[in-house]
């Protein structure tokens, strides 16, 4: 039964001036029990604390607990009344008697004798909605109607499979959108994203974060990355996920300190940006920032994390305690062997030390992925795994075997014994790698091998230097990129350049800040700013120069991954045009060896290089000095023999360890299931609609400026009563070409936080929540109450329990027949009007059973509704964690590094979450009394019982 407050509320007009304060006229008390209007779905809450202006509560049903200030606090006090129904902690409901005032704190005498605020159940509902409507606070029937298609969209957008990538600013790119969906759908989202340079693992790791971060379930993240790349994620996380970090570096720490010394400076914010390197060598704050808790760590360019067996580096000691302590866990790089196969193994370790526990059987393992992806193909020929691949894979695997056997007696479970081969015999479900190969589709590199002649009066520096101003007069106006190994370098070259030609030149080295180098990078991709960009190997990583086609390659680096790093500054998804490679070296020199051994030996220069580590290490020893010699007659066969090397291990990969990986990094067919929804909300006039007379309704000022493209300013609404606008006003659009091309237009989607910021707005208000319209010449007389509920599962946000069932409106419509109408046609279309109730809603058999019967009415056919939603989301949690239960134990008989511990904790999250979805409540939202009228006036012989 939903529960009625008693406190009258006055009548409110339909304009209702929201930049001024909610003073409570009874502030609140310690142990007094109110809810929350703008977030219900908490439950009951408990007043702790009432301090100077701020007021403290915590929630134990969903064991939350929020600070308000106290004159704006969206609070309503909890207040039953004489022949209400209470739910009392571990006691059932009681009927309410009488009521005492106790010093602030209620005690409702009821038929089970008296009950201290205290005891009530902490899922206990308001019925503030039926409270409005007997006390004659009714709303505008508009402004009902709108309530109620707020709650349609809100619910809409929570159980959408596009929440959090719809409001991305980004083109909608297949491979990108199927790791984001496959990696946040997880109960433990732990993955290597290590897509090729250039295919968006930034994007990936962006859309991740967003839907974790909408959805709850990541609500502290730390996101760790090199010092120069700090700012750049800054603005790559505000532009295209309007998500807001803060930067936290040691001036900040301290100014955060100043005020108490005891503070701990990363608990001041929810979502913090810092640089790894300073983090993992000052003691002090690495202690800080592991006592801080965080749901979702996330750390770009991961090949850095150094580690060998009894030795790791400062960065990777300081990441592992964090996976330890951290649920969620996103690992970014584009080179992830980098460091041979034991930084590889590492990185995988950070992610599933159950999966990964010893380094020599994964080595062992890891020899075996070419049988693997065999089976695997026979798989996908023969629809069935072959008797040898039984007596390889199943006879090891329970789960396997199960599999294999459902398969063969006809059920479709192909792609999950697919997920299971990879995952327990091949490189496991924690990594995701896209080729170029296998996405196709990008632009052609075309290299330009420079011999440049001995000239005693010039040294080898100076002669690139004048090959480089002859090749910036011939490009024109072109923009071009320069990268070399050091600081000194790129200092040196821009010094002497500008006494060859006058070009306007942007630096770019560690020896400039942060800032400056960020400056030097926005002019360099200004249109009209820097022709050419002169970087130090920090500029190989992390940036995106795609706008440039020509690159220049001043030197060599020393490591092949290294090199398509360089590359991988233009070679990106969304460039236009055929990369121009400039390679100058001076004839007879070692540079003439390694320039001839990428281009004719690993053809690196034109065609992305896989394997570049394997390769290296089966050339063996002693090759670098033959680089030196490139005259001799043992470099071209040591060319011919890198040739043979190359083709010997991209086949192996291809076959083997690309293959295993391409089947778990891109579903074509997953993903455009995927991008239909966010394209549907991208084209679709009725949300666009709905936000414009939303914020119309909260009394914003709103103008189009061209089709799908409109201006909002606050006017009548606090600037601050939503995130995301400023006080000026701003431009936004709904059209995702125009916002990718308008970087100063807000892209305006389901996701933004403006959007959001409305929803709650009306949703956390009494507006629109109760009403009284008449509809006339019906052909009968009767009375009609239509009532917004909302399916709540009322859990701890730890428990993710809103992945299963999140918050779920459903409108009932009965008449005084106690019959549906929520289905009827002709009501959902009927032209209603406001009409006067007074005398109606004064009759006390209407106001004491009617009604109150109508309400129970449409309560128990809302708990229909309810019953078959929890049936559905108590069936996808238990197939989803009894698949990661039947995963670990699995697991377990191989791999001794997965613990008991680890298998009854999910167990027991599984049995925790089954309770809270058996108690889901249905918690009412919004009524209205609608006068049904046969031939448009009222007849008085209307039944009253």
């Amino acid at each position: 039964m939903v529960a009625h407050t008693a406190a009258a509320v006055a009548p409110q007009s339909n304009t209702v001036d929201r930049s001024a304060p909610a003073h409570p006229v009874n502030p609140p008390s310690p142990g007094q029990r109110w809810v929350s209007e703008a977030e219900p779905e908490l439950g009951l809450g408990v007043i702790r604390q009432v301090g100077t202006g701020r007021v403290v509560v915590d929630f134990p049903a969903t064991q939350e607990r929020r600070e308000y200030a106290l004159a704006s606090a969206p609070l309503h006090r909890v207040r039953y009344r004489e022949g209400d129904r209470i739910s009392v902690r571990g006691a059932g409901d009681a009927v309410v008697q009488r009521v005492e005032d106790r010093e602030a704190r209620l005690v409702y005498h009821t038929d089970h004798g008296p009950v201290p605020e205290d005891d009530l159940e902490d899922r206990a509902a308001s019925g503030a909605p039926m409270d409005r409507l007997l006390s004659g606070a009714l709303d505008d029937v508009a402004m009902f109607e709108l309530r109620g298609e707020a709650l349609r969209w809100r619910g809409d957008i929570r159980r959408s499979p596009a929440r959090g990538f719809a409001g991305a600013r980004i083109d909608l790119i297949p491979h990108q959108l199927f790791i984001a969906s496959e990696v946040s759908g997880r109960l433990a989202p732990r993955v290597l994203l290590a897509d090729e340079v250039g295919l968006g693992k930034t994007i990936e790791a962006g859309l991740i974060l967003h839907r974790l971060h909408l959805t709850g379930r990541a609500n502290r993240v730390l996101v760790l990355v090199p010092e120069p790349l700090i700012l750049q994620w800054f603005v790559e996380l505000l532009r295209r996920f309007n998500l807001r970090f803060s930067i936290f570096d040691e001036e900040r720490c301290a100014a955060i300190e100043t005020g108490d010394g005891k503070a701990n400076p990363f608990l001041d914010s929810q979502l913090v940006l810092c640089g790894v390197e300073s983090l993992a060598r000052d003691p002090r704050r690495r202690g800080q920032v592991l006592g801080a808790g965080w749901d979702l760590l996330v750390v770009d360019e991961a090949h850095h994390l150094e580690w060998a067996p009894g030795q790791e580096s400062e960065s990777y000691s300081l990441v592992s305690e964090l996976a330890v302590a951290t649920p969620g866990l996103l690992l970014l790089t584009a080179t992830p062997q980098q460091l041979g196969p034991e930084g590889h193994f590492a990185r995988l370790r950070l992610l599933d030390p159950d999966r990964f526990g010893d380094l020599d059987a994964f080595l062992e393992e890891s020899r075996h992925y070419e049988e693997v992806a065999r089976a695997v193909d026979r798989l996908e020929k023969r629809g069935k795994l072959g008797v040898e691949d039984g007596r390889l894979f199943a006879r090891k695997s329970a789960r396997v075997a199960r599999l294999a056997d459902a398969l063969a007696a006809g059920s479709p479970c192909r792609a999950e014994l697919v997920a299971a081969l990879v995952d327990e015999f091949g490189p496991g479900r924690v990594m995701f790698r896209n080729t170029r190969a296998a996405l196709r589709g990008f632009p052609k590199r075309q290299a330009h091998l420079v011999k440049l002649e001995q000239d005693d009066a010039v040294d080898a520096t100076g002669a690139k230097i004048k090959w480089l101003a002859g090749l910036l007069r011939k490009l024109g106006g072109m923009k071009v990129l320069l990268i070399g190994r050091t600081r000194e370098l790129a200092e040196e070259i821009v010094g002497r350049l500008l006494g060859e030609i006058q070009v306007s030149t942007a630096l770019f080295h560690e020896g400039l800040s942060l800032m400056q180098r960020d400056r030097n990078a926005a002019w360099f991709a200004d249109e009209d700013g820097a022709r050419l960009l002169v970087c130090s190997e920090i500029g190989s990583e992390g940036r995106n120069f795609q706008f440039a086609h020509h690159l220049v390659l001043f030197d060599l680096p020393e490591n092949p991954e290294l090199l398509e790093q360089r590359i991988g500054r233009l070679d990106r998804i969304g460039q236009s045009a055929t990369i121009q490679i400039h390679v100058p070296w001076a004839a007879g020199s070692a540079e003439e060896g390694w320039a001839r051994w990428y281009h004719e030996g690993l053809d690196a220069f034109t065609h992305s290089l896989h394997g570049a580590s394997e390769v290296v290490r089966e050339l063996g020893e002693g090759w670098r000095a033959l680089l030196e010699r490139p005259a001799e007659r043992k470099f071209e066969d040591f060319l011919q023999h890198t040739r043979e090397v190359r083709q010997r291990v991209s086949r192996r990969l291809e076959r083997g360890y690309d293959r295993l990986l391409e089947l778990g990094s891109c579903d074509a067919e997953k993903a455009g299931r995927i991008i239909a929804p966010v394209r549907k909300l991208d084209e679709g006039a009725a949300f666009e609609s709905f936000v414009i007379r939303l914020a119309e309704s909260l009394g914003m000022h709103v103008d189009e400026m061209s089709r799908r493209t409109w201006f909002l300013r606050p006017d009548n609404l606090a600037s601050d009563a939503v995130p995301g606008l400023p006080p000026e006003g701003m431009t936004f659009t709904f059209d995702r070409q125009r916002a990718l091309s308008r970087e100063h237009e807000g892209f305006l989607t389901c996701d933004h936080p403006l959007v959001r910021g409305l929803l709650d707005l009306l949703l956390g208000s009494p507006e629109g929540s109760s009403a009284f319209a008449v509809w006339g010449g019906t052909g009968e007389d009767g009375l009609i109450l239509e009532a917004h509920f909302v399916i709540e599962c009322l859990a701890p946000a730890g428990w993710q329990a809103d992945r299963f069932l999140p918050p779920t409106p459903v409108r009932i419509a009965v008449d005084h027949a106690s019959r549906d109408l929520s289905d009827d046609a002709r009501l959902i279309r009927a032209s209603l009007r406001r009409g006067g109730p007074v005398s109606l809603l004064e009759r006390p058999a209407l106001r004491r059973k009617l009604l109150p019967a109508m309400l129970a009415h449409a309560e128990r056919v809302a708990g229909e509704h309810a019953a078959r939603a929890v049936d559905a989301a108590a069936k996808t949690m238990n197939r989803q964690l009894g698949e990661e239960i039947e995963r670990l134990e699995d697991l377990a008989k191989v791999n001794r590094h997965v613990t008991p511990q680890e298998i009854a904790t999910l167990a027991n999250r599984r049995r925790d979450l089954a309770a809270a979805l058996l108690a889901a409540r249905v918690r009412l939202d919004a009524v209205r009394v609608i006068l049904r009228q046969a031939n448009g006036s009222w007849r008085t012989s209307m039944p009253s019982n």
